[in-house]
């Protein structure tokens, strides 16, 4: 396993659509394994795999919380399949750091996905889960959180975005 470099907002990558994985092996796997230590060791809830590099429909997830056992879902080509409610919780992202906002999603979604043996699997979830698998399958087409703002909510983003950036670089 290795922790791999997380991509970084603008990065041009983060904004292209991912292809549908359709050979399940070694080299999946392996991919799937680096990501859930890169997700670790950042530390994040969720990441997806254009945020390491790969523009391929797989994501890995970890809402449990360090009180808890590990709960890591490993889902290939991840869809929502069934929705309702609404809530806006405060979203961050590995690939926009020390960036947060509010954001509106569903408060309850179904995923269905394989898993890395190809086999069809369906998850049903609420609170943070629903959101973090909003929030990464988003990453497989191409958007990021910060896309979801209002125009003006994007615009004050940017501003502020480059000034923390600017900041980060004098350090």
């Amino acid at each position: 396993m290795a922790v791999r470099s997380i991509l970084h907002y603008p990065e041009p990558l983060l904004k292209k659509m991912s292809v549908p994985v359709t050979r399940f092996d070694d080299e999946l796997k392996q991919l799937a394994q680096d990501m859930a230590e890169t997700m670790y060791d950042a530390p994040g809830v969720g990441l997806a795999a254009p945020q390491v590099g790969e523009l391929r429909r797989l994501i890995v997830l970890d809402c449990s919380g360090k009180e808890n056992p590990a709960d890591l879902i490993v889902a290939v080509n991840p869809e929502i399949i069934a929705q309702e409610g609404e809530s806006c919780e405060e979203e961050g992202c590995l690939s926009v750091p020390e960036y947060y906002a509010l954001v509106k999603r569903f408060s309850s979604v179904t995923m269905r996905y394989q898993d890395l043996d190809g086999k069809p699997q369906q998850r049903q979830a609420e609170g943070l889960l629903a959101v973090a698998m909003q929030h990464e399958i988003d990453h497989l087409q191409g958007v990021l959180f910060v896309d979801r703002l209002s125009p003006l909510k994007r615009s004050i983003f940017r501003k502020k975005y480059q000034k923390l950036m600017k900041q980060r670089e004098e350090v």
